[in-house]
Parts: structure tokens; sequence; C-alpha cells
């Protein structure tokens, strides 16, 4: 097997604190929301960091599966990811995803047969698999 990319980021302070990939790129605060105890402060947190991840990973994903169709995907396509954590103590989170592919003038039925591709080909959904559980709609 061939390695394409690696990608190296490092964490200081958990949730409250700071992430750098080691490339200096990416260089964000982190903030604990203030549902899991948190100061909610100014920085971001591991959760929008995943949903921007995975938002961005099935996009290049659809436009993969719809090219190798023959078909464009409109510039204005988007997916919107929604991570929550789910439970009943902060001891034993569950991660769920809720994906919303949005792919103008493409019909209902062929766009989501695209998106069911792009997830089998997504990275970060591939990963995640089944110990994620995702829930996706095609608009």
């Amino acid at each position: 097997m061939t390695q394409f990319y690696s990608a190296a980021a490092t964490a200081l302070g958990g949730r409250s604190g700071f992430a750098s990939s080691s490339d200096g790129r990416l260089k964000v605060e982190l903030s604990t929301p203030s549902a899991l105890g948190g100061d909610d402060g100014p920085g971001t947190n591991p959760e929008q960091l995943f949903a921007a991840a995975q938002a961005a990973s099935l996009l290049a994903a659809i436009r993969k599966v719809a090219r190798a169709k023959g078909m464009d995907v409109p510039a204005d396509s988007n997916v919107t990811a929604t991570i929550a954590l789910d439970g009943d103590s902060d001891d034993a989170l569950i991660l769920s995803v809720a994906l919303a592919a949005d792919i103008p003038c493409i019909d209902i039925a062929t766009a989501t047969q695209i998106v069911e591709e792009a997830m089998r080909i997504c990275p970060i959904a591939r990963a995640t698999g089944d110990h994620v559980s995702a829930i996706v709609n095609v608009d």
C-alpha cells in the first residue's frame, strides 16, 4: 500500500488549550463548550474541527464519484456535518454524526446514489465506519 499523504497535529492543554499542525498551517485556540463544563471561550473544539473535516472530505468524495459518472457537481454544492456528543455522563460520551448534502441541479435520486457511493470511498466516513452513528440526508 502506498501512503499518499500524512498530517500531524499536536494539542496542548486538552479541550482548553491550543492545537497546531506540524507544517504550521493550522494553529487554533481550543475552548471547552459550557455544555461540557467549560468556559465557552473563544476557541474552537474537537467536534467543530471534526465536523469541518468530515464535511470537506465527503464533498470531495461526492465530486470524485460524480466525475467518474461524467457529471459535474455545481460549485455551490455543500455538505454540512453536525457532530454531537451524547451519553449519560462525561465518562461515556458517544459521538454521532448527521450529514446533509446539498447538490443543486442534480435530481434527488441521482444525488442520493452519488452520496451513498461517496460514503463508501470517503476516508473519514470509512475510518469511523460502524463506530460512529451516521445519518445522511440529501437535499
